[in-house]
């Protein structure tokens, strides 16, 4: 064990009252995958880099890359090293999207304006999704995505304070929802359900659409160790967005 391993260890005990060490290690992994520092193919830190960066053992460590492999997350090569697994074949529909990095990859100007960022009492459908008493606090936001300054997504979200207690207190100027919560919430379950629906009147101003016009809903749950992180329901105008992706024949997906 080297000497300044050990300050390390002291950060990881103060924080492993409610984490083990070895989910620790997993969602440090999990979070660097899902903002993009890793990458399918990049090679992992060795196990004894790990040990040295967390200040724990390395058969914590050693737990840590098994389950990730068990999960498919990652691939262990013996006498190579862990490497980011491949990702698996998956429509758009079932990945989190950064809508304004989509926007910016089409040379097109994009813009989120926050409307609501607050603490209310969950309703009874929310508590169900959130896994929450009835009545209990939550996080409640409302914005609004813009593609060449035209409303694309009116975004409605529901978060569970219980996982990000911090929410309410972001800056979402400098990034909005969607991408604080994949970089700094490892996620391990997926919900979407698409709905063709008619916006209210409320709805249809944020969008600056005739409430006669048809919209594509997109509600979306995730989930982290099996609790409840967010329920979000992002309506877009049927005439200026679309949802679907593109194979090769084998099944993987065209990244254009």
């Amino acid at each position: 064990m080297t000497r300044n391993a050990a300050p390390v260890r002291s950060r990881a005990a103060a924080t492993s009252n409610s984490v083990a060490l070895y989910q620790q290690v997993k969602d440090y992994i999990a979070r660097k995958i899902q903002d993009g520092s890793l990458r399918p193919g990049d090679r992992l830190p060795s196990e004894h880099e790990l040990v040295a960066h967390f200040g724990i053992a390395r058969m914590t460590v050693n737990r840590a890359l098994r389950e990730l492999t068990e999960q498919g997350r990652i691939v262990r090569v013996a006498g190579v090293g862990s490497f980011v697994a491949e990702a698996k074949p998956q429509s758009t529909l079932l990945q989190i999207a950064n809508l304004g990095s989509e926007i910016r990859a089409r040379g097109h100007d994009y813009r989120c304006d926050m409307l609501v960022v607050e603490r209310v009492a969950a309703a009874l459908d929310i508590a169900a999704a959130l896994d929450v008493r009835t009545g209990e606090s939550v996080f409640h936001s409302v914005c609004v995505h813009f593609e060449d300054g035209l409303p694309i997504q009116l975004e409605d979200r529901y978060v569970n304070p219980r996982v990000v207690p911090d929410y309410g207190q972001q800056d979402f100027r400098q990034q909005q929802p969607s991408e604080y919560l994949v970089r700094n919430v490892p996620f391990d379950e997926i919900e979407h359900v698409v709905d063709a629906v008619l916006p209210t009147a409320e709805q249809a101003v944020h969008l600056q659409m005739p409430a006669t016009q048809p919209c594509l809903l997109l509600t979306r749950r995730t989930w982290t160790r099996s609790t409840p992180v967010t329920l979000v329901r992002c309506l877009h105008p049927a005439n200026r967005y679309r949802l679907g992706s593109r194979y090769h024949a084998d099944g993987n997906p065209v990244f254009t």
